[in-house]
């Protein structure tokens, strides 16, 4: 019986692994250049974390988070996101007795059991960001500009940014009475997740995808109605710095996050080329997250940005992966000696950083010669039994159609006199 790759994974390789890797290698170096840290939290976590961090209302912890019994009878869940980990390591890790903010990103794969969609996987990937310590907007806008200036290195055009502000645990909680007034005079027109969310986080219902509950939800009072002065003044600075930065958005009071530690700014990056599921990148602000999960009361930022979603968007807008690498020499044989010859050669020059190929196939000269060609080589050469004798090969230079004799000590400084 064939054995497929569970649903909701996918292989990645060939033209497609090369896409990866140009966006990896931007990561790196946007990531480079903001002066993040790179943190490597572990695959899977106590259930504990995401329960207190996530939210038990949300549909990650109710409905999508794999969670299993170890062999310890530990509850222990395959991250479902990236933040709670790396807040967890800031606590665990002491990283509050480091000069602040602290700034980490991460790279890696989450995992959760949801509706398949396009660039969604139930293992897909993620590149975000954290700082720690910063209280500030200015804090909110290094976070926003982060996110713009990868999706602007990557080439992705026709993308806006929306922000809201879903205040202070004081302004929810004003606002969330407000809200439940509502929604409890029109609950008998909602989905049903929508009338159990109403009972447990009547905000949560904002962000349901349902036309019939967006619908009836169009009329709802909006969060930004119910900032207190504070929030006020960290959203508009907010605003203030990013026009100065000359970064444009727009203020969607619709906006608000599927997880619970949020607070204060929220923002999404969406794009116009990808249908329905726009939304390429989402954060905002956390200040509760890590007195939540154990530590001390400390602000952060940050934001999750989906690789799956992001290599939609580059394909919808004409990047493509980039050429494949390509051998400078391939290295041919005949016969045992010459074959045993040409591997050796092979790894000499390889060590001094020429892409090299030989024959593992037992192929016959013109079948090595034509792979050869499909390689796309600049250079080859064919070793005989009267080559390994004399030490002298004959170097065909493929794109001139030349030839020159030389020994097999001088065939590297050939190469790069040539390239």
């Amino acid at each position: 019986m064939k054995i497929a790759s569970p649903r909701g994974t996918k292989d990645i390789f060939g033209d497609e692994m090369r896409l990866w890797h140009k966006i990896e290698s931007t990561v790196k170096s946007v990531a480079d250049d903001f002066m993040l840290e790179e943190i490597r939290t572990p695959i899977f976590e106590h259930t504990e974390l995401f329960l207190r961090g996530v939210g038990e209302t949300t549909d990650i912890v109710q409905k999508e988070m794999y969670t299993f019994m170890d062999k310890g009878d530990r509850s222990i869940t395959l991250r479902p996101e990236g933040t709670a980990g790396a807040a967890r390591s800031y606590i665990e890790n002491g990283m509050g007795n480091l000069p602040q903010p602290v700034k980490l990103y991460y790279f890696g794969p989450m995992f959760r059991y949801e509706k398949m969609q396009a660039g969604r996987q139930r293992q897909f990937h993620q590149f975000g960001m954290e700082i720690f310590g910063s209280p500030k907007p200015a804090a909110d806008a290094e976070v926003i500009s982060v996110a713009k200036e990868l999706l602007e290195r990557l080439g992705i055009k026709n993308i806006s940014l929306k922000i809201n502000s879903l205040g202070c645990k004081e302004c929810r909680s004003r606002y969330n009475a407000a809200l439940k007034e509502f929604i409890g005079n029109n609950l008998s027109g909602l989905c049903e997740d929508c009338r159990e969310r109403f009972e447990k986080n009547p905000l949560r219902v904002l962000d349901c995808k349902e036309e019939k509950c967006k619908t009836i939800l169009a009329d709802a009072p909006l969060m930004l109605d119910y900032l207190d002065e504070e929030c006020r003044e960290h959203f508009d600075e907010l605003q203030e710095i990013l026009t100065a930065m000359g970064i444009d958005f727009e203020i969607d009071p619709k906006i608000v996050r599927g997880l619970d530690y949020y607070t204060k700014t929220v923002f999404e990056f969406v794009a116009g080329n990808i249908g329905a599921q726009s939304t390429v990148c989402g954060g905002g602000r956390y200040d509760g997250l890590l007195e939540e999960v154990g530590g001390k009361p400390t602000p952060a930022a940050g934001f999750g940005l989906g690789i799956e979603r992001l290599i939609l968007m580059l394909k919808a807008d004409g990047l493509d992966e980039g050429e494949k690498k390509k051998a400078d020499i391939f290295v041919g044989s005949i016969g045992k000696a010459g074959s045993i010859k040409a591997q050796v050669l092979t790894l000499e020059l390889r060590k001094k950083g020429i892409a090299a190929e030989c024959d593992t196939m037992g192929r016959s000269v013109k079948a090595q010669m034509k792979y050869a060609d499909k390689l796309g080589v600049r250079f080859s050469l064919i070793i005989g039994d009267d080559e390994v004798e004399k030490g002298i090969v004959a170097l065909k230079d493929m794109s001139e159609g030349t030839k020159a004799d030389v020994s097999f000590d001088e065939i590297y400084g050939k190469i790069k006199e040539l390239s």
